[in-house]
């Protein structure tokens, strides 16, 4: 079937709309190996302002930073209708196969506005393939502002910087075949179904999509609340898992895990104890009344330290829990949390934690979840936390929370989203193997 009747079925079908700002912009494995402390970070003040995000620095001229804002759809990730809309794509990616996909595009030099390249012509049968643009009469190999466009929509449905310049992460991403995306979709469509149904009977819920690394608060069935979030690297891996809501504490203390002390502080501090003063940290002995502070200096510093002593670090700018922890019962020992480096929401690919998730605008968050609780507004929240010392308050009624693992989505525009595999849990076919 020509090119031309394949755009018409997918309009039909409603998937031409802007989607949402993805998560990932790392190739398909969306790996991104450094893992950010949050006490090394630049400096930050309780607005929010990091030093490295003023204009010159690093972090701004960082390729990753995507200043697009999340999408504004106030249909959920998991909305009533979520699996019927899977299958709708389903049937549609089932139909762009049978008449041949989309083709494979060279690699070569980057392709963008302006440009006259010969796999201009295969770029813009790939993209009316995926329903992102409609063909054209135009000059079949000039970048044209419709093909600048429709790359940027795929670019963003696809959870990549939507700068419409087709570089090695956009060509990677549209070289997938067909197949490889249908078996993504068939995968989390059985995701969708579990949590879909898990979701039912809540009136309000807070829903983590690792996998796109943004979370949502709904509140009958409807968006009221959705941002970045910033997850766990590969090797700690973020948990799914489902839970409830039950506290928001102000001003938190940070009880260093054992794991974390001995992975990233030790060497740290061996080299030099006075880190841990200058870090915010202190060395602790005991629990409660008991509990005393213990010179570093005087310590022989082993991974054995910590079966002794522990980390505290006291509330602060530099905590590395922010200003605000957002806590809910689980095996895991994770929790919702601010964080001193805001400046990693500013990217496409945010998996720099150590399996907490860091929540953009937090404080937002917290007086969503804070509503109706004994006059908790916002304005009270940030009084609070401008006084410096520890706020815990309990909800009035807990709220569920669902972290879950997505990959593959249709948002409340009817349009397919894609994000990379950070941590190779999907079952997918072989690229080697599969058909374009």
């Amino acid at each position: 079937m020509p090119f031309r009747a394949v755009t018409t079925a997918l309009f039909a079908l409603c998937f031409v709309a802007a989607v949402s700002v993805g998560a990932r912009a790392q190739g398909l494995d969306g790996s991104a190996d450094a893992w950010v402390d949050p006490w090394d970070a630049p400096a930050v003040d309780d607005a929010g302002m990091s030093t490295a995000d003023a204009p010159g620095s690093a972090a701004a001229a960082a390729d990753e930073i995507d200043e697009v804002p999340v999408a504004q759809s106030v249909a959920p990730t998991l909305g009533s209708n979520a699996v019927q809309r899977m299958d709708r794509a389903i049937a549609l990616y089932e139909k762009i196969k049978s008449w041949g996909g989309w083709p494979r595009i060279p690699q070569g030099e980057k392709l963008e506005l302006g440009v006259t390249d010969r796999r201009v012509a295969l770029l813009r049968e790939r993209l009316v393939a995926g329903g992102d643009m409609t063909a054209s009469k135009a000059d079949p190999f000039l970048f044209t502002p419709q093909v600048d466009a429709a790359v940027k929509r795929f670019q963003r449905r696809n959870g990549l910087k939507p700068d419409g310049v087709v570089g090695p992460r956009t060509l990677e991403m549209m070289n997938v075949p067909v197949s490889r995306r249908i078996a993504q979709l068939r995968q989390n469509r059985s995701r969708l179904v579990e949590m879909v149904a898990k979701v039912a009977g809540s009136k309000r819920y807070v829903f983590v999509n690792i996998a796109a690394q943004e979370v949502e608060a709904v509140a009958d069935n409807r968006v009221e609340f959705r941002q970045r979030v910033v997850v766990g690297k590969r090797d700690r891996q973020t948990p799914e898992l489902s839970s409830a809501i039950s506290s928001v504490i102000l001003n938190p203390y940070w009880f260093v895990p054992k794991s974390i002390a001995v992975k990233d502080k030790l060497s740290k501090i061996k080299a030099d104890p006075g880190y841990l003063k200058r870090a915010g940290f202190k060395l602790m002995a005991g629990w409660g009344a008991t509990a005393r502070e213990i010179n570093p200096y005087s310590v022989n510093w082993s991974a054995d330290t910590f079966n002794r002593y522990y980390l505290r670090q006291d509330p602060g700018k530099w905590n590395a829990l922010g200003r605000v922890k957002i806590d809910f019962p689980n095996q895991h020992a994770v929790y919702l949390h601010d964080t001193p480096t805001r400046y990693l929401f500013q990217l496409s690919s945010r998996s720099f934690s150590s399996g907490c998730v860091r929540v953009k605008e937090v404080r937002t968050l917290a007086s969503w979840l804070l509503e109706g609780k004994d006059g908790w507004n916002r304005g009270r929240i940030d009084a609070t936390i401008a006084k410096g010392y520890l706020q815990a308050v309990s909800l009035k009624q807990a709220v569920p929370i669902h972290l879950k693992y997505i990959t593959a989505w249709v948002d409340g525009d009817g349009m397919v989203n894609f994000r990379p595999d950070i941590y190779n849990r999907d079952s997918l076919y072989s690229t080697a193997n599969a058909q374009y």
